[in-house]
């Protein structure tokens, strides 16, 4: 198997397990999501306070999960599109911004928990403070800079290999621990003792059934070179059902042992508030009598932090890309989305303490869990269309579970938000507070209706909405003259062999050719012409010797011209000056890492000048 074109080809005529190997890496990548430091919080929090008893909340929602993921997986092989370019094809312009922003929100909450989580796991390792651990998380930004260059079937690798550790790391503890299994076994049996044990439910859910996860789903089984033929598409249906069928049991084995571990450890020795991962390592070792598990805890605690961190970025990336259209780099959406995962943060630490952050981040699972049904509503509709799916729509009874869950889902976060919000206010005498939660909870509530009955109203569910980029119509062709004034950036080194070439083969011979090469000496830096240093010099030479092989050439006007300083402005400026009708700049030389540190001149230009850029290779 192999990447052509960043998609990965599918064996053809080779065995069953061979073709299912091709598959496998998508439902991973997801399910990282769902055993992410807000998935450790919430089931800590359940483990001691309940023992055993919700375990089959984490069932419940892992066979949901599977469930909806299977459906995402689904949209995204019929139709080419991820469920945001679905959304943004079907709903009006205003709606698809509400549903990006909540979106966002949905991403940022996520990625409290991977900034939590991995502060709190270099704390328990290195006894790192916990606001230091937070800044720290801010340069994650270059591990995933340094693995997107590699391709995504190795970033699947990798993160099947954290996920590896995690299992591990709690299958020992598991073993240390000695739970009781007929506890375990009566777990399964649906139970919520109190109001409590219903909010933390509620976390579960949210934690375990990620709103960015379905954009994300959708988005990358599309790397995956099918075929576009019914048997082809068949086929990769169902490698990809089983595909998250896998990866998604193996997410519920990891969190159900969380949950197990806090009922063997903190609520059998009666410490039924151990509600945060710091005091439930505290905890470990004294409990316990191990050193080994709070090391192993440590650990996994990273490893989960950091893999729900990669596959954040990817979904931030596919909801900005496909609701709003707006492509960035990866490092700069990764960048923002963590400053504004670390200020709240920071800032909860700071006049909360330590021990809210394990507060802060069972909140930010409820807030996901509150924009569940902003996503599952459109999929569900795309889903069941069948024009849209073009015969692979799913049938009546699929239909009906989905909108069951969903019901579900959107009961238990209206219960939710009503029992919390009273609470709130009881709290409160703001009443510009209350005023402001009842508004945004009838607007959400409005917005529900309307995503829930649009498309039953205006039929518009049941046919394939026009693309992202409108119709496809040939432009019309200008014709644009011959250029007369052509600018080459020079830099003495073998890139000015492809610059000259491609200038030869643009003009004629009695064209302005404008030589252009900036001196960023220190020297020429300070004192711009009046540099007098040996580097100025040559350059001068250089580029004289350059005009005279031109000139001897039949090139009847050569105009050489030095730079100082910042190279983008010095050049901007000469260009402007012979008012040049085009510019042709060589290869930069350097790559990864170094375009970061240095950038090449091509990109800080390009937005000051209005001629055409020419990059010759």
């Amino acid at each position: 198997m192999r990447e052509n074109n960043n998609l990965i080809e599918i064996p053809k005529g080779k065995s069953f397990y061979k073709k299912l190997m091709a598959f496998i890496g998508p439902a991973y990548l997801v399910s990282v999501g769902y055993m992410d430091p807000g998935n450790w919080a919430t089931d800590i929090a359940g483990g001691s306070k309940f023992g055993y008893n919700l375990i089959w909340v984490i069932l419940i929602s892992n066979i949901m999960a599977i469930f909806f993921q299977t459906l995402c997986a689904r949209l995204g092989i019929i139709t080419g599109k991820d469920l945001a370019q679905a959304c943004r094809s079907h709903y009006n312009t205003a709606v698809n911004y509400i549903l990006w922003i909540l979106c966002e929100i949905a991403i940022v909450s996520t990625d409290i928990a991977e900034v939590l989580g991995t502060a709190i796991g270099l704390n328990l390792i290195f006894n790192l403070p916990l606001i230091y651990g937070v800044i720290i998380t801010g340069f994650d930004t270059l591990l995933l800079l340094f693995l997107d260059r590699f391709g995504i079937r190795k970033m699947e690798a990798f993160i099947i290999g954290l996920i590896a550790i995690i299992g591990i790391s709690f299958f020992i503890e598991i073993i240390i621990s000695k739970p009781d299994y007929h506890g375990i076994a009566l777990g399964f049996i649906p139970n919520l003792p109190n109001k409590d044990a219903l909010f933390i439910a509620i976390g579960i859910i949210g934690a375990t059934i990620m709103p960015h996860n379905l954009y994300l789903h959708s988005s990358i089984v599309q790397t995956r070179n099918i075929e576009r033929t019914e048997s082809g598409l068949k086929q990769a249906v169902k490698f990809n059902n089983i595909d998250s069928l896998v990866a998604l049991n193996l997410a519920f084995l990891v969190n159900a042992a969380i949950l197990i571990l806090a009922a063997s450890v903190f609520h059998r020795s009666g410490n039924y508030g151990v509600d945060d991962i710091l005091k439930a390592h505290k905890l470990l070792e004294p409990v316990l009598g191990s050193t080994l598990a709070p090391i192993l805890f440590g650990v996994a605690l990273i490893a989960a932090g950091q893999s729900s961190t990669i596959t954040g970025t990817y979904a931030g990336q596919i909801v900005m890309e496909g609701f709003i259209h707006l492509r960035v780099q990866p490092w700069v959406r990764r960048l923002i989305t963590r400053i504004l995962a670390i200020i709240p943060s920071i800032l909860t630490i700071i006049y909360f303490g330590d021990s809210a952050t394990g507060e802060l981040l069972i909140i930010s699972q409820v807030i996901l869990s509150l924009q569940l049904a902003f996503a599952l509503i459109p999929l569900i509709h795309f889903v069941s269309s069948k024009n849209l799916m073009k015969g692979f729509a799913i049938s009546k009874k699929a239909q009906i579970l989905a909108w069951l869950l969903s019901i579900l889902i959107i009961y238990l976060n209206v219960r939710l938000v009503i029992e919390t919000l009273m609470e709130w206010m009881s709290k409160s005498n703001l009443k510009s507070f209350e005023y402001l939660s009842i508004t945004i909870c009838i607007m959400m509530g409005i917005l529900l209706v309307y995503i829930i009955f649009e498309p039953i109203i205006s039929k518009s569910g049941n046919r394939d909405a026009v693309d992202i980029h409108g119709d496809v119509l040939f432009p019309e062709i200008n014709k644009i003259e011959p250029y007369n004034s052509i600018a080459l950036a020079l830099d003495f080194s073998k890139n000015d062999r492809d610059v000259l070439s491609q200038a030869v083969n643009f003009c004629s011979k009695d064209s302005n050719l404008i030589l252009i090469h900036i001196v960023e000496s220190v020297s020429a830096s300070i004192y711009g012409k009046k540099a007098n240093d040996v580097e100025s010099k040559r350059d001068i030479e250089r580029l004289n010797m350059y005009v005279e092989k031109l000139e001897s050439l039949g090139f009847q006007s050569v105009i050489p011209e030095v730079g100082y300083g910042k190279a983008e402005k010095s050049l901007v400026k000469i260009v402007e000056k012979h008012h040049a009708d085009l510019i042709i700049f060589g290869t930069h030389g350097h790559h990864g890492i170094a375009d970061i540190l240095f950038g090449t001149i091509t990109d800080k230009v390009k937005h000051k000048l209005s001629i055409p850029i020419l990059i010759a290779k």
